[in-house]
């Protein structure tokens, strides 16, 4: 009898295991939908007019030297929302902790290429994650309303999840979607991206690892390396 419910018990925990990492992510994956709910615009003519594009960062090159095809259509949608007078200001942000690794640089770059000013650029060194990015563009360069993040549609939506916890108002717009077998991989560590952001938002309360003093956008200089 005592091995019988010795058993049962052991299945009853197993299942519970198993059961809440499964329900945990179900509410990530239900809140985060609810706070893009008609956030997020995939056609610069509807996008409504903003101070701000929030340009989050990643790679220029995969390995070998292949164009990373998340940055070049990134870069793409943020210089199309500037020429199309959308945004005033653009803000790189990105991970620039190695030496030989810069990602506002890297951004930087391809927007000035793509015709962007120097002037409507401005840099954050230190957008080591989303939720990162995030929280200085509103503590560090003021951009606590007006705000549009671009990037993908799927990481828009992470991004404006963390905007509403912080209670920045912002928009999203979606960059094009590459078609490989890179993409399929990020979409595949986006569930687990998901889930940490989830857990953040209700219990980690994780502030951004730097912030520093105020570079309000549009009132100080570019905050760019010449």
């Amino acid at each position: 009898m005592r091995s019988h419910l010795k058993r049962c018990w052991r299945r009853y925990i197993a299942a519970v295991l198993l059961a809440l990492p499964l329900y945990a992510y179900w509410c990530a994956r239900r809140d985060i939908a609810q706070a893009a709910a008609g956030r997020l615009y995939a056609d610069v003519a509807s996008v409504p007019a903003r101070k701000v594009g929030l340009v989050l960062g990643t790679a220029h090159y995969l390995g070998k030297g292949r164009e990373n095809e998340f940055f070049t259509y990134r870069m793409d949608a943020a210089a199309a929302l500037y020429r199309a007078q959308k945004v005033r200001y653009l803000l790189v942000s990105g991970d620039n902790r190695a030496a030989n690794y810069d990602e506002p640089a890297q951004m930087r770059a391809a927007l000035l290429a793509r015709g962007v000013p120097a002037a409507a650029i401005y840099c954050d060194y230190a957008g080591v994650t989303t939720l990162d990015s995030v929280i200085r563009a509103g503590a560090v360069f003021g951009a606590n309303a007006d705000l549009v993040i671009i990037s993908q549609g799927f990481h828009n939506q992470r991004a404006l999840y963390f905007a509403a916890h912080r209670g920045i108002d912002a928009i999203g717009f979606n960059a094009r979607d590459p078609q490989s077998f890179h993409a399929l991989r990020t979409l595949t560590r986006e569930r687990a991206a998901r889930l940490r952001a989830w857990w953040d938002v209700n219990f980690g309360e994780r502030e951004a690892r730097h912030l520093g003093p105020p570079i309000p956008i549009g009132a100080a200089p570019s905050s760019c390396a010449a």
